[in-house]
């Protein structure tokens, strides 16, 4: 997490005024025994920056301390933020840069929203309620990759793949560094570095230009990269359910579809992110999915953990991200599902997975325009 952003520094803090603002922005040294969790990120005017400074210390590496990269800027409450803006997440705690928004629509079953759009229940969801959806904004974004062993263990850092033609081959590849996070997960900042972010794609996507804010812009090679794989990369609809205090946020994505020997296999990914907004801490321990085909089939899969882990949700880390991938022979499709979860005295309680669709869209995989890195998974 934050072990990466700020170093060498021991709870020290320093201001930045204007007008409007007075922000302070901590240095924190992971190995300090301060009680740090009523410390706060504040604005002195609005409080814009209510953050708990709890978020950025969820993991703690032995020896490893901070160091300053820069300055916090005012979260953006309305509108939103441009190619090349500096941030920090606020719930994983790395650095990254943002590529360019995505417009999705949020179906929350946690509220009521006033929106027109819904969505209807797949056959045999849990409930038989209505969702309605709203406009979103998330980011297609880089991780600085000096952060991504400190996130490694909450939070999957190849989580981009699609099918791709490549020596001739149809194969699944991933993009390593590359993450999806919704506006409220920005933290702004800035910083006087002309490669503020390290990983393979930023000198490739980004240029420094000083008379720019932020002084990062795109150049062709990211415009074109987002118009070639614009059906793989699109982010459209997000679903979101809590159940005890777990929120569970499902993101799906439609990758493509490969041509078996007598007949076509669609293939999707779909990103999930736990949340703990309690203080009790849980363990995941099962999954169990309904997997619904147009063709007619309902599958169903139960199994031990999720990728090949049983997380711990707490308040020091209270969230766990991970993506993993399902195929069907047909067009489209359902999944829903819970997660089964202990508490510490043993005892063991569900957690609702909100159905999503699966739909396909009209097949043109992605061939010959990877800008690297690239990593085959087939």
């Amino acid at each position: 997490m934050a072990a990466c952003v700020l170093r060498r520094g021991l709870l020290s803090t320093f201001s930045k005024i204007n007008k409007k603002h007075s922000y302070r922005v901590l240095y924190v040294d992971f190995n300090s025994k301060h009680d740090l969790q009523r410390r706060r990120l504040l604005c002195s005017t609005c409080n814009v920056f209510d953050i708990q400074q709890k978020r950025f210390m969820s993991s703690r590496p032995e020896g490893k301390v901070l160091e300053t990269v820069g300055v916090f800027e005012a979260p953006k409450q309305h509108g939103k933020y441009e190619t090349g803006q500096l941030f920090l997440h606020s719930v994983f705690g790395y650095r990254g840069i943002v590529l360019f928004p995505w417009h999705a629509r949020l179906y929350d079953r946690d509220v009521s929203p006033q929106a027109a759009e819904s969505k209807s229940e797949p056959p045999g969801a849990h409930g038989a309620k209505e969702v309605k959806g709203k406009t979103h904004t998330y980011y297609q974004v880089l991780i600085d990759t000096r952060d991504c062993p400190h996130i490694s263990q909450r939070s999957q850092t190849e989580a981009v793949t699609f099918l791709a033609n490549h020596d001739d081959s149809r194969a699944l590849y991933a993009i390593p560094g590359l993450d999806y996070v919704s506006h409220e997960d920005i933290l702004p900042y800035n910083s006087t570095d002309q490669v503020p972010i390290q990983h393979e794609l930023f000198e490739r996507f980004l240029m420094f230009n000083s008379s720019k804010v932020p002084p990062f812009v795109p150049r062709d090679t990211l415009k074109a990269w987002q118009e070639k794989n614009h059906p793989w990369l699109e982010l459209s609809d997000v679903h979101r359910e809590t159940t005890e205090n777990i929120r569970v946020t499902v993101i799906p994505f439609y990758m493509g579809m490969r041509e078996a020997q007598t007949s076509h296999v669609y293939w999707w990914r779909y990103c999930i992110r736990l949340e703990n907004l309690g203080s009790e801490v849980v363990q995941l321990r099962e999954r169990h999915w309904r997997i619904f085909s147009l063709s007619g089939t309902l599958e169903t899969v139960r199994g031990r953990g999720v990728v090949g882990r049983e997380p711990v949700l707490s308040k020091e880390q209270p969230a766990f991200q991970y993506s993993s991938h399902v195929s069907l022979q047909a067009p489209s499709g359902h999944m829903w599902g819970s997660y089964r979860l202990e508490r510490p005295n043993g005892t063991f309680f569900d957690v609702r997975i909100p159905p999503f669709s699966l739909e396909s869209k009209k097949d043109d995989t992605p061939n010959g325009f990877l800008p690297g890195p690239f990593t085959s998974l087939a």
